[in-house]
């Protein structure tokens, strides 16, 4: 698949143009037998034509705003865009003003050049790792779609645009794996920044402990890029590649490490044994505190204690548009007590505190991003089945969330092969460290 910075080498160079390159996409989403029909919930054709031609006017004069002028992309139905309602993938917000301004973030990649082809699926209000949406339809894994996988969640229509060429990369929010478990079942990489990097202004929230936004996209370098810009930032760039040799990757044990179908424990072992070939220093990291962050979210979560606040006048107004298995998951929060929230607050402080000397020797932290490959669809219509895979799919991807540091899911399968993450988890605010770590494992993997 074309990468960023080869689409837009081939557009200076003319080989292509803008207006092609979103024509293609445009042509992609409308296509009856593919995707786009569940990957969006609106598309704006017209403007996005516009908007290329612009900017390949621009490139003629010389007058482009960065190299990657014309490049379409999506975003994910929790940005603001100036003149669009933003439902957050419900039906609840169907009669919201629309925005009156676009998302700092998303702004900013505007002021690029980078072209929005529209608003991207999602889990109703970000809240489930699964994918699916029973108001717009779930759009599918790219794998196996005779018996229709689910996409991974909760920026699914982001993932499987990307995948399926409707842009060269989705727009996302990450509160608990959101990037990354969509980008794992759809073979993509998909970033979770740290979270203070990337403002989250103009975006609807489901947890402000928690919320991060970042891009899901076909390599390290598209979401570093990405990612710099959304943060405000210089444009992120490579240079000479990272060794992998001498590189100290802690595979992370504990309760990340269990429950493993057959393909992603065969998967990940033969990507560490590569990475270990290669001269990475792999080796096993035990963390007596790992328990305690699961121990700690027994009685209360950020996540549903923060988005009933957020919701609780809406689901008086609106709580028959909700779907069911969200609306009770946020209405969780209702029966949170606010000492046991001040607590969970301390407690993360502390963990946090407590696991940072386990961590500081290491470039980076490993385990796979889902513990089992995209399940059917229909695996998740019984409601118990509903929630444990949602919980599976959560567990590993939320540490990053919960220490707040920054996390990345490269794929590690072979091509044609059940989708497998492998994620890399960095230390709060070293960012530009992992990208450079991700960008050697990538390299490593792919030879």
């Amino acid at each position: 698949m074309q990468t960023i910075a080869e689409a837009a080498a081939a557009v200076d160079a003319g080989r292509t143009s803008a207006v092609d390159l979103v024509d293609q996409a445009l042509a992609r989403i409308a296509d009856p037998a593919g995707e786009g029909a569940r990957a969006f919930i609106a598309v704006h054709a017209d403007s996005a034509r516009k908007t290329a031609a612009a900017m390949d006017a621009l490139r003629a004069a010389g007058r482009a705003p960065s190299p990657y002028a014309g490049i379409p992309i999506s975003a994910k139905d929790l940005l603001d865009e100036a003149g669009q309602v933003t439902r957050g993938g419900s039906r609840a917000l169907d009669g919201a003003a629309p925005a009156t301004a676009t998302a700092l973030s998303l702004a900013r990649l505007q002021q690029a050049g980078f072209v929005v082809l529209g608003r991207t699926n999602m889990v109703e209000f970000a809240f489930s790792g699964l994918g699916v949406n029973p108001h717009y339809g779930t759009p599918l894994s790219p794998w196996d779609r005779a018996t229709g996988r689910l996409p991974g969640g909760s920026s699914s229509g982001a993932a499987v645009a990307t995948a399926d060429g409707m842009g060269f990369a989705g727009i996302g929010s990450d509160t608990g794996g959101s990037c990354r478990i969509p980008a794992a079942f759809c073979g993509l990489v998909g970033w979770k920044p740290t979270a203070r990097r990337v403002p989250l202004t103009g975006t609807l929230p489901l947890s402000s402990s928690l919320d991060s936004l970042g891009p899901i996209a076909r390599s390290v370098a598209c979401c570093a890029l990405l990612d710099s810009l959304m943060a405000g930032e210089a444009p992120w760039s490579p240079g000479l590649p990272l060794p992998v040799a001498g590189l100290r990757l802690g595979v992370l044990g504990g309760y990340v490490a269990e429950d493993w179908d057959a393909t992603v424990t065969a998967t990940f072992e033969v990507a560490l044994a590569r990475l270990s070939r290669a001269g990475a220093r792999v080796q096993p990291l035990e963390v007596p505190e790992l328990p305690e962050i699961l121990a700690a979210q027994r009685t209360v979560t950020f996540a549903a204690a923060e988005a009933f606040a957020w919701h609780e006048s809406l689901i008086a107004a609106q709580g028959a548009a909700y779907d069911p298995r969200i609306l009770a998951r946020i209405q969780r929060g209702q029966q949170m007590r606010a000492a046991d929230y001040v607590r969970l607050r301390e407690a993360r402080a502390r963990i946090i505190a407590a696991i940072a000397p386990h961590t500081a020797g290491f470039d980076a932290l490993v385990m796979p991003t889902c513990p089992i490959v995209p399940p059917a669809l229909a695996e998740v219509a019984d409601e118990a089945e509903y929630g444990r895979i949602n919980l599976l799919l959560l567990r590993n991807p939320s540490v990053a969330n919960f220490l707040d540091r920054c996390a990345i899911s490269l794929p590690c399968h072979a091509p044609g092969a059940a989708p497998v993450g492998l994620m890399l988890m960095g230390e709060t605010m070293g960012d530009a460290r992992l990208f450079t770590v991700a960008a050697a494992v990538e390299a490593a993997l792919a030879d």
